[in-house]
């Protein structure tokens, strides 16, 4: 039986985000990364890229145009700015992408909950949403999926200061916009509020975040079960994902929390915060390879 051509994949955004994608995609048994392309030849993430001995190019989305032959799926790591001038132009070349800003310019996904949906629907601009929302959005699923009267959900995502580079600080204000959306759409929550907090410890610390969910006559016992099968769902492709305080009342509200350690591909373990975003992404892509989508 002879094997399936792999997935020809391209990175935009040569990063901390880029780059652990470059080294996740290369482990894929589904992904093979065909470009990688950004700005500068001297960043650390071209110099990696260059030792792996990956096709690389300083021509950003002007690189991908050239060589859309040789590629299925790009990823896009740069910025949500920069997102909603490379969209017109990867989709008049008829490229599906995994979008890792909080553009929101595609469908919402959170392999958990919606991959194959959303791989099966035919979907060309997949958003990952935010690193916040992919550990936390789960979790208020879980628990809208047993409570229907969620009045208010809240997010705080604590993270690293050293893990949060230009493009996460530029885009803090799409960051709380679209994190939010996801919470009320995949909770159904009446409203959301999401935190990020950027902190400057040192040590670094691990990506923590705590979910409360502001419920009438919450079920502890059938949000509990619902937590624990979607925790499974979620440490099948992050496997540093943690449970660390499961869901109890305090103060009035349902109050849960979990702890993400990065696998230490390219990025320190406590930089939890991009490995979830970049696991999720390449768990979406792996999917479509798997079903033939490109």
């Amino acid at each position: 039986m002879t094997q399936k051509k792999k997935t020809r994949v391209a990175i935009l955004g040569t990063g901390n985000i880029g780059t652990d994608l470059l080294i996740k995609a290369m482990r894929s048994d589904y992904l093979e990364c065909t470009l990688f392309a950004g700005r500068n030849f001297r960043s650390d993430g071209m110099q990696q890229a260059t030792k792996l001995g990956v096709n690389i190019s300083d021509r950003g989305i002007d690189a991908i145009v050239e060589q859309a032959d040789n590629i299925d799926l790009v990823f896009d790591a740069t910025s949500a700015a920069a997102h909603l001038e490379h969209w017109p132009v990867l989709q008049k070349l008829g490229k599906t992408v995994i979008d890792m800003t909080p553009a929101k310019v595609g469908e919402l996904c959170v392999p958990a909950i919606n991959s194959q949906d959303v791989c099966g629907g035919g979907a060309s601009n997949i958003n990952m949403i935010t690193c916040g929302g992919q550990a936390s959005v789960p979790i208020a699923n879980a628990i809208g999926a047993v409570q229907k009267d969620i009045e208010y959900i809240e997010v705080a995502s604590s993270i690293a200061s050293r893990s949060a580079g230009p493009a996460t600080r530029a885009n803090l204000d799409e960051y709380i916009e679209t994190t939010e959306q996801a919470l009320i759409r995949f909770s159904g929550a009446k409203t959301a509020k999401a935190i990020l907090i950027l902190n400057p410890a040192r040590p670094p610390i691990d990506m923590q975040t705590t979910i409360y969910a502001k419920i009438q006559n919450p079920d502890l016992a059938a949000i509990r079960a619902s937590v624990d099968e979607m925790m499974a769902r979620i440490i099948a492709y992050v496997p540093g994902y943690q449970l660390i305080v499961p869901p109890t009342i305090e103060g009035g509200k349902v109050m849960t929390t979990v702890k993400v350690l990065g696998n230490g591909d390219y990025l320190p373990r406590y930089a939890g915060n991009l490995d979830i975003i970049n696991c999720a992404a390449i768990g979406v892509a792996e999917d479509m390879a798997r079903m033939g989508k490109e």
